[in-house]
């Protein structure tokens, strides 16, 4: 799949129809400390990490912490040279983070939703 604005191509149609929205100058979501503009809300929180320092992703062999799990999976394979093999579409854990004060829930979105109900009204 390639993109017919810059000539970058993709092995899924999803990843193109991501990449799409990087031409478009309409940002909807905007950083609240910056006011940086961003496509879609997965950019917008993994960015707003930058401002708070909320590093959920903490390797277990040492004391390193990360903002996305992808800087984890490299900090793996790269000092305790853990090789990842995911499979075509298989599903890694999912964890849900409180953007407020950096708690983690791993398949749990019933106690993360507690969670902010009852700490971040």
């Amino acid at each position: 799949y390639k993109c017919g604005l810059c000539n970058a191509s993709f092995s899924l149609q999803r990843l193109l129809n991501r990449h799409m929205k990087t031409h478009s100058f309409y940002k909807r979501y905007h950083c609240q400390f910056c006011g940086k503009g961003f496509n879609d809300t997965f950019d917008l929180k993994r960015h707003i990490r930058t401002h708070t320092g909320i590093k959920p992703f903490k390797c277990d062999r040492c004391d390193k912490a990360f903002t996305q799990r992808c800087s984890l999976e490299a900090h793996l394979t790269r000092v305790h040279s853990v090789v990842h093999k995911y499979g075509f579409r298989e599903r890694r854990d999912k964890m849900f983070v409180c953007e407020d004060c950096g708690i983690t829930f791993k398949e749990n979105q019933a106690e993360y939703r507690q969670h902010v109900a009852s700490h971040h009204p």
